[in-house]
């Protein structure tokens, strides 16, 4: 279990930078698209959709890292001021009853949506726009990293509750 959860960790780490960079790509693709269209005229749709196409990989690169560093969405009415052992309960029936099998059912529901695409060599309906298939793949397979990576904490909430794992209970509360 604490093999399997460093793995995943250490994946999740490179997946976030994966997803630094791809933000910064989209970034300066879209402020070069922007300089280019505003002072010479000129577009490209391969070009706008590069921009999201890496936003969309820097969406699903980033999930996992966020999960790790405690960082994703909660409701905090029902998770702020409880006890660590609380907390690590609600997590662990979270990611058991609601992440890992929405991640399931969004991972069965799209992986033919991306195979279809990658099959017919699916293009962008925009001139000159780009294949489909490597977006709608990022699809699947950033709910299957997301999973793997809910295993990891699911585990750790385990373990911190058996008391075989020591684990950080606190997490930045969003400002009110």
């Amino acid at each position: 279990m604490r093999a399997y959860i460093r793995l995943m960790d250490g994946v999740s780490h490179w997946l976030g930078v994966l997803a630094a960079w791809a933000l910064l790509a989209a970034c300066v693709i879209s402020a070069g698209n922007a300089v280019i269209r505003y002072c010479f005229s000129l577009g490209s749709n391969a070009w706008l959709e590069a921009q999201w196409y890496l936003f969309a990989l820097a969406v699903f690169a980033g999930a996992p890292m966020l999960l790790r560093l405690n960082e994703h969405v909660r409701v905090d009415v029902i998770y702020g001021g409880r006890t660590p052992r609380t907390k690590a309960w609600i997590d662990l029936l979270g990611f058991g009853l609601v992440l890992l099998p929405v991640c399931a059912v969004v991972m069965h529901l799209s992986w033919p949506f991306a195979l279809d695409a990658w099959r017919q060599h699916e293009y962008s309906a925009s001139a000159g726009g780009l294949l489909r298939w490597p977006v709608k793949a990022v699809i699947p397979l950033g709910f299957a990293l997301l999973a793997l990576q809910g295993l990891a904490e699911f585990f750790k909430r385990l373990g911190y509750l058996r008391g075989t794992y020591d684990m950080q209970t606190q997490y930045e509360r969003p400002m009110q």
